[in-house]
């Protein structure tokens, strides 16, 4: 396969992965419920492990580091502010009687699967190993994503159908920003330190800016040790192994 193939499959696949095991835990909601708690530190684990040892060192090696950390930066800032003004824009319209729940879901998952897709194809572009652990590290954090989602849009009055339609279309964003993100690496003078310091940046954003703090809410605090550190080192361990033997290839 060339490099666009891959790209193509790796990211239709990984969206098809998340919906398919969010479709099927949602037939019952306590495994479902209880999937997404234990699926959410595997998932942080598996995003840093992905930026740290895969992402970040490769896109170092092609050269001009201090762009590369930079836009990375720069992509934790991006996000922050753009989840401040979703956050804002919300609470703004519930206060004029709105309820824009179930479109900002909606198209705040759309965005979020655009930036899978970025970063799904930024990390071809290093290497396809590179890839291909960045989008094993997607998919385990897209699919407790997707559970959430799912019983979100269920609880806002969805049919099954609908909610599974509209995740189908909205995880085609991934594919369609990996085949533009490819197109873009190839044919202009944009830096592709730019791109996978952006790629980092979001991915970093959500494993300690969303889920992260989600884990803490979630913890018994009558415990110090629970599942969650272990899932967390899990999550590690299975992109750390992934990279090694991916880089095989």
């Amino acid at each position: 396969m060339n490099l666009l193939t891959y790209i193509i499959v790796f990211s239709l696949i990984g969206g098809l992965v998340s919906l398919s095991l969010a479709a099927a835990l949602l037939i019952n909601k306590k495994v479902a419920k209880k999937f997404a708690s234990l699926g959410m530190p595997f998932a942080a684990g598996a995003l840093l492990a992905a930026v740290f040892l895969d992402l970040l060192p490769e896109g170092a090696e092609l050269g001009n580091s201090e762009t590369l950390f930079v836009s990375a930066l720069a992509g934790i800032l991006l996000f922050f502010f753009a989840e401040r003004f979703i956050r804002w824009f919300h609470h703004h319209h519930q206060h004029e009687g709105k309820d824009p729940a179930v479109p900002l879901l909606i198209i705040g998952d759309t965005i979020h699967n655009t930036l899978d897709g970025v970063a799904i194809a930024a990390a071809f572009l290093i290497s396809i190993p590179t890839g291909i652990v960045t989008t094993l590290a997607v998919a385990a954090h897209e699919i407790p994503q997707e559970v959430g989602e799912f019983g979100a849009l269920l609880g806002k009055g969805m049919s099954r159908r609908k909610v599974l339609l509209a995740n189908i279309l909205s995880s085609l964003a991934a594919t369609a920003a990996a085949i533009a993100t490819y197109f873009l690496g190839q044919n202009t003078e944009l830096p592709l330190g730019v791109i996978f310091g952006l790629s980092a940046g979001f991915l970093l954003y959500v494993a300690l800016s969303d889920i992260i703090p989600t884990l803490h809410e979630n913890h018994n605090k009558k415990k110090l040790f629970d599942w969650q550190p272990l899932l967390l080192l899990a999550g590690v361990a299975t992109v750390a192994i992934a990279s090694y033997l991916t880089h095989g290839i």
